[in-house]
C-alpha cells in the first residue's frame, strides 16, 4: 500500500497540489488522469520519492518494493530490481577476485542464499519473457542500450519496471511508442498483475481495459473514483449535472421566497410569515460548481468539395531502405467511403507508404495514382520541418489557407485553444502537444477530402484525443491512418491493413474483428505446431 498525506507542492505562490489525502491498495490499478499540466508526472515523482512535497507525507507499507518507469535510456531489465541487481554485481565481483579469501567466500555464501530468495536463478528468463512479450526479438536481449531504436528502448526501460513483480508499480505513459500488439500484452499483463498499479495514460481503451479506480486531478486536488475511465467520465458528468439540477430548484425556491416576502413584509398580518421566509432564504446556499480546468478543442474535417468514385490505385508498389525491402510489391484500391487503419509493429513501414502517398518518396518500383476528385492532407509523423521557421503561428497557417483573413486563419487556431496571443507565438517555441494542434489545425484549413495521418495523437492530451477521435467520426471524406490509441482505431476504421514482412494483409472489418481472428489464427498456428510434434514423437 502507498499513501499520501496531506500532500502540498508550491511551484513560487501557485499550489500545483494543496492538502491531498489519497490511498492506493494492494490489488487495484488506479488510472491518473486530469488536463496536461495538472501534475500527473509530478505527483508520480512524489509518490516514487524522486520529488519532495511542500508539506506533507507519503507512506508505504515497510519491505515493499517500489518500481517506475525511468527515462533513463541506459539500464538494464534485471535493474528494475536495484537489490537483485546490487547481489548479482556484488557476487559477480567477489568471483573475480585472483586472491580470494575465507570471508569473500563467507560473503560469496550470504549472497547466493539472498540471490536464491529473490529468484536470481530465473532472473534471466523472466526477463526474457517480459522483453518476449513486449515484442522485443531475441536477437536483441544484448543489444546495448545505446545501440536500440526509440520504440525498442522504450520496450526495454517497461520491461525493466515490470521486472521482479514489485509490490508497488508507478507508470508514466507506459504505452507511449508502443506498438498495439505491444500495449496487449501490456493490458493482460496488467490485469493478471496482483499488487498495486497506478498509471498515467492519454490511452482511453488501455484506462478502460485495465484500472478498477480512477484518481482525477483537477484544481490541485484528487478525486477518487471506483471504477475505469468511462466510469469516471459518466459518474463525474452525471455529478456536475446533479449539482446544476440542485442548483435550479435551489434558485426557483430563492425566487418563490422572495416574491413572498416582497409581497407580504408591510402586511400586518403576515409579517410573521414574511419574517420566517427570510430566515429560510438565508440558510439556503447554492453549491459552488467550478468548471473542470479540462478544455476540449473542436476538430471538424470539412472537404470544400465531394469525393467521386476513383479515390485512390496503388499497383505493385516496392522500395528498399538500408537494405531492407520496407514494402514488397504492396497493391490496393482505395474507395469513397473507406476509412482505413494502418495497423502492425513495423511503424517504419508504415510511414514509408504514407510518404510515397504524399509524394514525399520516391517508390524503387510501381506506381500510385489519386482520383481527378480527390485532394489530400498529410499529418506526417515527423513534424519538425514544419516548425524549423521563425514565423508566427498565424503567418504559418495563413500560408495554407485558401482565404489569406487573419479572423479567418484565428478562427481555425481558436478552434485549437490557441486563443489570443497565443496568435503570435513563434514556431521555434511550441511543445509537443502544440506542434500536434497546429498540425490539425492546418488540416481543417485545407479542406481536403482525402485525410492522411501517421500517429496523430502522440503529444496530445486526452481532451485533444477525444475531440480528434470525434472529429475523424464525423469526417465524410476517405481516412487512412495509423495510430496508437486503441479506441480510435476501432470507432473510425471500417478496413484494416497490416503490413508484414513488407507485404500487406488487407481486410474489411472492425479493428476488434480483425484481432479476434488474428488471435483465432495464432491458435490455429500453434495448434498444429503442437499436432506436428505429436507425429513426429509417434513415428
Amino acid at each position: 500500500m502507498i499513501s499520501a498525506n496531506n500532500v502540498t507542492l508550491r511551484v513560487g505562490k501557485k499550489a500545483l497540489f494543496e492538502d491531498v489525502n489519497i490511498k492506493f491498495t494492494e490489488g487495484n490499478c488506479y488510472g491518473l488522469i486530469g488536463a496536461n499540466g495538472a501534475g500527473k508526472s509530478t505527483f508520480l515523482k512524489i509518490l516514487s520519492g524522486q520529488l519532495d512535497s511542500t508539506t506533507g507525507d507519503v507512506v508505504i507499507t515497510p519491505g515493499q518494493r517500489l518500481s517506475f518507469l525511468q527515462q533513463d535510456h541506459f539500464k538494464y531489465v534485471i535493474m528494475g530490481n536495484p537489490r537483485l541487481y546490487q547481489v548479482m554485481k556484488e557476487k559477480d565481483a567477489i568471483y573475480m577476485k585472483e586472491d580470494f579469501s575465507d570471508e569473500d567466500g563467507i560473503r560469496a555464501a550470504d549472497l547466493e542464499a539472498e540471490f536464491a530468495e529473490m529468484n536470481g536463478w530465473e532472473a534471466e528468463s523472466d526477463a526474457a519473457n517480459l522483453l518476449n512479450g513486449l515484442g522485443v526479438e531475441t536477437e536483441h536481449h544484448y543489444t546495448l542500450m545505446k545501440d536500440l531504436t526509440g520504440s525498442l528502448k522504450v520496450k526495454v526501460l517497461l520491461a525493466q519496471a515490470l521486472f521482479g513483480n514489485p509490490d508497488i508499480l508507478l507508470l508514466d505513459e507506459p504505452t507511449n511508442h508502443l506498438d498495439l500488439d505491444a500495449i496487449a500484452w501490456l493490458e493482460e499483463f496488467l490485469i493478471g498483475f496482483e499488487n498495486t498499479v497506478i498509471v498515467v495514460s492519454h490511452d482511453r481503451y488501455f484506462l478502460n481495459k485495465v484500472c478498477t479506480h480512477t484518481a482525477d486531478i483537477d484544481y490541485g486536488k484528487i478525486q477518487l473514483y471506483a471504477g475505469n475511465y468511462d466510469f469516471w467520465y459518466e459518474s463525474s458528468q452525471l455529478m456536475v449535472r446533479q449539482m446544476k439540477e440542485a442548483n435550479r430548484k435551489k434558485e426557483e425556491k430563492i425566487k418563490e421566497l422572495q416574491e413572498f416576502i416582497q409581497r407580504f413584509s408591510a402586511n400586518a398580518s403576515k409579517s410573521k410569515q414574511a419574517t420566517s421566509r427570510k430566515r429560510a432564504l438565508e440558510k439556503i446556499e447554492l453549491d459552488d460548481i467550478k468548471p473542470s480546468s479540462r478544455k476540449y478543442p473542436y476538430i471538424d474535417f470539412r472537404p470544400f468539395r465531394e469525393i467521386g468514385n476513383e479515390v485512390l490505385t496503388v499497383q505493385n508498389l516496392s522500395k528498399t531502405i538500408d537494405g531492407v525491402k520496407v514494402l514488397d510489391n504492396i497493391s490496393f484500391i482505395l474507395n469513397r467511403e473507406d476509412k482505413v487503419a494502418l495497423v502492425g509493429p513495423n511503424e517504419h513501414a508504415k510511414t514509408v507508404l504514407f510518404k510515397i502517398l504524399a509524394g514525399e518518396m520516391e517508390p524503387d518500383e510501381g506506381s500510385y495514382k489519386w482520383g481527378l476528385t480527390t485532394t489530400q492532407s498529410y499529418f506526417p509523423k515527423d513534424n519538425s520541418a514544419e516548425f524549423a521557421s521563425d514565423d508566427t503561428i498565424v503567418d504559418w497557417l495563413t500560408q495554407y489557407s485558401p482565404e489569406k483573413d487573419a479572423t479567418y486563419v484565428r478562427g481555425f487556431l481558436g478552434r485549437m485553444l490557441f486563443a489570443g496571443e497565443d496568435g503570435v507565438k513563434k514556431l521555434r517555441v511550441l511543445s509537443g502537444g502544440e506542434k500536434v494542434r497546429c498540425m490539425l489545425s492546418k488540416l481543417m484549413i485545407s479542406g481536403a477530402n482525402v485525410l492522411m495521418l501517421d500517429e496523430p495523437t502522440d503529444h496530445l492530451d486526452m481532451e485533444a484525443i477525444t475531440a480528434l477521435n470525434n472529429g475523424l467520426m464525423k469526417f465524410p471524406g476517405v481516412l487512412i491512418f495509423s495510430s496508437r490509441d486503441h479506441q480510435i482505431v476501432q470507432t473510425t476504421a471500417n478496413r484494416i491493413m497490416e503490413i508484414v514482412n513488407g507485404q500487406l494483409i488487407d481486410k474489411i472489418t472492425t479493428y476488434d474483428e480483425y484481432l479476434e481472428n488474428d488471435e483465432m489464427a495464432r491458435k490455429r498456428q500453434v495448434f498444429t505446431i503442437e499436432v506436428k510434434e505429436e507425429e513426429e514423437i509417434e513415428a
